[in-house]
C-alpha cells in the first residue's frame, strides 16, 4: 500500500487562499454596486430637482429662445445650441492634431527621446487646471482672436464662440492624442513590416495598415475627447462671451449649458430659477450620453465590420 504524504499545513493554506479569493470578490461586487448607486441616485437627483421646471415650462426647456429668470421664463435652447456648436468646432480642430501627435508617438517615433518628451507634455497639457487654461485664453487667446476680428471688420469682442472652441481644442487634444498613440503602438509589427517587404511606402503603411486597425481605438479617443468638451465649465465660461442668446455667427458671444449654471447657479432665488438650473444640468447629462451611447454603437458597428 502506498502511502501519500502531504504537508500538514497544505489544506490550512488552500483555504486562506480560497478566503482571500472570495474577499477579493466581494469587495469587487461592492464596488461595482457602488459605482451603479452612485450613478443611479445622480440621475435619480437631477430628475426629482429638475421635475418642477419641467412640468411648469415643459418644452420651452429644450425650445425655448428667451432665458429671463425676473419673469420666470426660462428657454434652454440658446445654451444648447452654443454647447453643441462649441464642442463640434473644438473636435473639427482637434482632430487633425490629435491624429499627427498619434502616429508621431505611436508609429513614426515610438520611443525616441523626442517620442517621450512629446508624451510628457501631451500628460502635463491633460493635467493643468481647466481654469488656468481660461486664464490663458482670457489674458492672450481673446486679444489675438479681437485683433483679428478688427482686421477683417468682425465686431471685436474677443471673446465668443470660436475663441471657446480654440480654447476647447487644445484642452481636449492630449485626451485624443493619447489613447490614439497607445492604440497604434498596439498595431502588430509584423503586419507593418510584412507591408513593407511588399512594397509599400511608410505614407501606405500608416494608410492602409496601421489606421484601420488602429481606427476604433482613434475614434474612441475622439469620442472621449467631444464628451470631455460638452461639459467643460471654468475655461469656457471664462471666454465664451455669456450673452444669453443664439450667436448670430461663430465669432459672436454665447453660452453653454454649462457654463449658464456655474454663472448662476449660486445667485438663484425662487424654487422655479433652481428647478430651470437643475433642469439644464440634466439636459446635458442627456445630451452626453446619447452622444457617448451614439460613440459606442459606431465603434461596434464598425469593429463587427471588420
Amino acid at each position: 500500500m502506498k502511502l501519500s504524504i502531504i504537508p500538514a499545513h497544505s489544506k490550512g493554506a488552500s483555504d486562506f487562499s480560497d478566503s482571500r479569493e472570495g474577499i477579493f470578490w466581494i469587495l469587487n461586487y461592492m464596488a461595482i454596486a457602488l459605482v451603479v448607486f452612485l450613478m443611479i441616485a445622480s440621475v435619480f437627483t437631477l430628475f426629482i430637482y429638475s421635475f418642477p421646471a419641467f412640468k411648469s415650462f415643459g418644452l420651452k426647456l429644450f425650445f425655448g429662445n428667451e432665458w429671463d429668470p425676473e419673469n420666470s421664463i426660462f428657454g434652454g435652447f440658446p445654451f444648447i445650441v452654443g454647447t453643441l456648436i462649441t464642442s463640434f468646432i473644438a473636435l473639427l480642430i482637434c482632430i487633425p492634431f490629435s491624429l499627427s501627435l498619434s502616429l508621431f508617438m505611436g508609429q513614426y517615433y515610438p520611443d525616441g527621446r523626442i517620442s517621450k518628451f512629446l508624451r510628457n507634455a501631451v500628460d502635463l497639457l491633460a493635467s493643468i487646471p481647466s481654469v488656468i487654461y481660461g486664464f490663458w485664453g482670457l489674458l492672450i487667446l481673446a486679444p489675438c482672436i479681437q485683433s483679428i476680428e478688427m482686421k477683417y471688420d468682425i465686431l471685436p469682442y474677443g471673446v465668443g464662440i470660436f475663441t471657446a472652441s480654440l480654447l476647447l481644442s487644445v484642452m481636449i487634444i492630449p485626451y485624443a492624442s493619447s489613447l490614439g498613440s497607445t492604440i497604434i503602438k498596439m498595431v502588430p509589427k509584423e503586419i507593418k513590416e510584412a507591408a513593407i517587404a511588399l512594397g509599400a511606402t511608410p505614407f501606405e503603411t500608416v494608410r492602409y495598415i496601421v489606421i484601420p486597425k488602429a481606427f476604433s481605438g482613434i475614434l474612441a479617443g475622439i469620442f472621449l475627447s467631444f464628451a470631455r468638451a460638452l461639459g467643460e465649465t471654468m475655461a469656457v465660461t471664462m471666454v465664451i462671451g455669456n450673452a444669453n442668446r443664439i450667436p448670430e455667427s461663430i465669432f459672436s458671444p454665447g453660452n453653454t449649458l454649462a457654463s449658464l449654471i456655474a454663472n448662476e447657479f449660486t445667485e438663484a432665488t425662487g424654487n422655479q430659477y433652481v428647478s430651470a438650473l437643475i433642469a439644464m444640468a440634466f439636459i446635458l447629462l442627456i445630451i452626453s450620453s446619447v452622444f457617448n451611447i451614439a460613440g459606442k454603437l459606431i465603434i461596434m458597428k464598425w469593429s463587427d465590420n471588420k
